[in-house]
């Protein structure tokens, strides 16, 4: 019995061993199975991490590039970019919704990334380079995703090849598949402001996109139509800040920028340009007639029809008013007759409702050619549009080459016409040289301008012995710096020159004692003296029907700021600005040559007496300009 009971107890030991063990493996099976459990949901969280990180990323990046103030193009360019190369997806593109004249809607490719088979069927289906249309099918998966706004997936990209490459054979859209490695397509739709604006295409080489990837491409979707609003915001402002709020074309302010750069450029490269002036005519008579919302109306015609007709690298800009120019970059003149030719005739041909039709008047101008100056070539360009007015409107003028040449012209003629009819009391033999010199001028001659010049010194010599050779080139230089200081219209300056050759011939007819004279001057003759303005424009002057624009500059060149000038004791802006700059000019070389009372001053002196006399005899404003003007150059 001990032995039966003892193999008893040994039993029951084994047993309960043997179940400790059969526990304890089914222990680690649990405890394992557990691990492999918790490994792969930790290999999922991770995974889930990493792509939150990624999402977090590519969020940041958009919110980024938005603030950065980008143009729009750039920052597309840059989200499909992201899409394509850090997000994996083998082909992706962004399409808008633009609309054709007819109403028609159309997908425009705004940025894609690169595939050499997508490539070529853009190039094979592209009207010009870098404008890519897609057809806009109503009943198709991609717009039916825009007007839903849902985000679709569909394994049929033959199908969307087909719709936007209608034209291109089976056997091509193949080789397009089979060049982006794809399986399936995802339609994620845009909208800016409440409107539809377009959509992303991705394709993915998984089957399908599961619903972490779709709600990425959502939060991924509303920030690429937070970047396009703020950016469509930014080239906004930016367009309102260049364009004619009313045209749309480029301001002013935008196009003497663009001129500026492009008369830099043509300098550089030897290449011209032409600056096409257009006025629109009798836009008085059309508001005046019609109400002003039709001279509106015009002017938006001229505009459209510039718009039209500009090249690409053209720059057609409303200055102000009914004035347009039209910068032609890399145009010859004859290239710039030839285009404002062609706008002129497409103004002509407009029909507008109500008032029937306009014209314009055209002047071109061409740098280098005709003006190596841009302010210079701009006012050439108007008078040239001027003399189309002028000649009877709805035409184009193309500037004169040297339009200097018409105040020396003048000139000669005018002291040609003095001389030979003797309005100044010069003798026989005097006369005869100053006629044979004036007489042999050529225009084209460089040394016409010195001729001319000499010819007033000798007239200058007759009346004031201690007049200096040279001196009025030099009254004529410093004048015209001093109106081109202050911005004088060009016509101005024109009449200013020739007024300087001319405004001090009635001192001839001073007598020689009283302007020689070394003691006071007693009332008498300083009346006489003060006659001498009267004389030059009335006596001598006005007979010459061609100068009579001349006479009120010469006649007023003694009339002080204060009103206690002579002859006609005229006061501030009662006296035209060239007599004021003539007075001043006058003064200056006056005060800097020896009288036969005084000696020379020095340019100090000189600005000392000029300043004490500012706001007497000349206006202070164009004393501190003039001041400056003679310290600068360093006369």
């Amino acid at each position: 019995m001990g032995i039966f009971s003892g193999l008893k107890d040994l039993l029951g030991q084994i047993n309960r061993i043997d179940g400790s063990i059969y526990m304890q493996g089914k222990n680690f099976a649990d405890v394992y199975a557990r691990n492999i459990a918790l490994e792969e949901e930790i290999a999922a969280r991770t995974k889930e991490l990493e792509q939150a990180n990624q999402t977090i990323l590519t969020l940041n990046s958009v919110w980024e590039m938005m603030n950065s103030s980008q143009p729009l193009s750039n920052m597309l360019d840059k989200i499909i970019h992201i899409l394509h190369e850090d997000l994996g997806y083998t082909f992706a593109a962004i399409l808008k919704i633009n609309k054709r004249e007819n109403a028609s809607s159309y997908f425009e490719v705004k940025a894609y990334s690169e595939n050499k088979s997508i490539n070529k069927a853009f190039e094979l289906i592209s009207e010009s380079a870098g404008t890519y249309e897609l057809p806009y099918i109503l009943n198709s998966i991609v717009v039916k995703a825009i007007i839903e706004r849902q985000i679709y997936s569909t394994p049929d990209i033959k199908g969307i090849l087909q719709m936007f490459f209608p034209a291109l054979e089976e056997n091509y859209l193949d080789n397009i598949l089979s060049g982006i490695y794809s399986k399936s397509c995802t339609i994620v739709p845009l909208h800016k402001s409440n409107e539809a604006f377009g959509c992303v295409i991705v394709s993915s080489d998984r089957d399908g996109i599961t619903e972490t990837e779709r709600n990425f491409l959502s939060l991924y979707a509303n920030q690429i139509e937070l970047a396009i609003t703020v950016a469509g915001l930014f080239e906004e402002v930016k367009k309102q800040a260049v364009t004619d709020p009313l045209t749309g074309l480029y301001n002013r302010r935008y196009f003497e920028e663009t001129i500026t750069k492009e008369a830099e450029r043509s300098i550089r490269l030897k290449q011209p340009f032409s600056l096409v002036s257009l006025d629109l005519d009798y836009l008085k008579k059309i508001n005046d007639t019609y109400g002003h919302q039709y001279g509106d109306l015009a002017i938006k015609t001229i505009a459209n029809v510039l718009k039209k007709e500009a090249r690409s690298i053209d720059v057609p800009a409303r200055i102000g008013g009914e004035e347009f120019n039209v910068l032609l970059s890399g145009v010859d003149s004859k290239g710039g007759f030839t285009a404002a030719e062609r706008i002129r005739k497409s103004i002509e041909n407009q029909v507008i409702d109500t008032i029937g039709g306009v014209t314009a008047s055209i002047g071109v101008a061409t740098f280098t050619e005709h003006s190596d100056r841009i302010d210079e070539l701009i006012e050439m360009a108007d008078q040239a549009m001027y003399q189309a007015k002028l000649n009877g409107r709805n035409q184009v003028k193309i500037a004169n080459v040297k339009l200097e040449s018409n105040w020396k012209k003048l000139a000669i003629e005018t002291f040609i016409d003095i001389i030979a009819k003797k309005r100044i009391p010069i003798d026989e033999e005097t006369a005869q040289k100053l006629n044979i010199k004036l007489t042999e001028i050529k225009n084209e001659d460089a040394k016409s301008n010195d001729i001319l010049f000499a010819v007033v010194d000798m007239i200058s010599q007759m009346y004031n012995k201690m007049y200096k050779e040279g001196t009025t080139k030099a009254k004529q230089l410093l004048a015209v710096m001093l109106a081109e200081k202050i911005d004088l219209a060009k016509e101005e300056i024109e009449k200013l020159r020739l007024a300087v050759l001319l405004y001090d011939i009635g001192n001839i007819m001073i007598p020689e004692d009283i302007f020689n004279k070394k003691e006071p001057l007693s009332e008498d003759e300083k009346e006489i003296i003060k006659r001498h303005p009267v004389i030059a424009a009335r006596e001598i002057l006005k007979p010459i029907s061609k100068i009579q624009d001349i006479i009120p500059i010469i006649e007023s060149h003694h009339e002080n700021w204060d009103g206690k000038g002579y002859p006609g004791h005229k006061a501030g802006v009662e006296i035209p600005i060239s007599s004021q700059i003539v007075l001043l000019v006058d003064a200056f070389y006056a005060m800097a040559q020896d009288r036969p009372y005084r000696q020379a001053y020095t340019c100090d002196e000189i600005i000392k007496i000029i300043r004490q006399e500012s706001g007497k005899q000349w206006n202070e404003n164009l004393v501190d300009e003039f001041i400056q003007l003679i310290k600068t150059k360093n006369l």
